[in-house]
């Protein structure tokens, strides 16, 4: 790991990780229970169905939900036991080395990427908005901002005395930029599907 005193074992981080790494894990559990009974009744009704608008079974059904061959529930289960594993790490006192930080801040970055264009497709082409899915979504995003201003802050990711400074002080502010991100989806699905007055 880096010599720095930013860089010591980071603690809340860890709990961070094992906490929204667990409810990533049980959400995309729940989508898969779910998909298995649309496989064995295509006719059932969901619970995650709530409405036309709020919903998982059209998600589930549509191509979008599968773009890697298999239900994407199934590749949520495998890859949230990476934040659980890496936050018990930590907490167990493993240091780990710079690439594998930044391994770990690559595949956060690819996964919000990944949740940006299921966003996308579920606001503006399916027209729905999939309960378990945004709760996968709700925690990918900190978990993306958590990640990356700590290997920034640390200089884990080399940056800059000043850029660095910069991402400590934002490192604090994670809740806020959370909450703005959150905001800035509420909005756009709101403004393309009138959610309120669906509900």
């Amino acid at each position: 790991m880096i010599d720095s005193p930013a860089a010591k074992r980071p603690i809340a981080l860890a709990i961070f990780l094992i906490i929204s790494g667990a409810i990533g894990l049980y959400s995309a559990f729940e989508l898969t229970l779910a998909k298995f009974e649309v496989l064995e009744n295509p006719q059932a009704t969901l619970s995650c169905n709530f409405s036309l608008i709020v919903q998982c079974g059209k998600n589930l059904e549509s191509a979008q939900g599968a773009i890697f061959g298999f239900p994407n529930p199934v590749f949520g289960l495998g890859c949230f036991v990476a934040p659980i594993a890496v936050g018990v790490g930590v907490l167990a006192g493993a240091q780990f080395a710079r690439w594998f930080w930044i391994a770990f801040n690559v595949g956060v970055a690819l996964a919000l990427t990944l949740v940006i264009w299921l966003l996308s497709q579920s606001i503006f082409v399916l027209g729905t908005l999939c309960p378990w899915c945004m709760v996968v979504w709700a925690v990918v995003i900190p978990m993306f901002w958590a990640v990356t201003l700590y290997t920034l802050s640390t200089g884990i990711i080399p940056t800059s005395r000043s850029a660095r400074a910069f991402f400590e002080r934002a490192y604090g502010w994670i809740p806020i930029i959370t909450l703005l991100s959150y905001v800035v989806v509420a909005v756009i699905a709101q403004l393309r599907l009138d959610v309120l007055a669906h509900l």
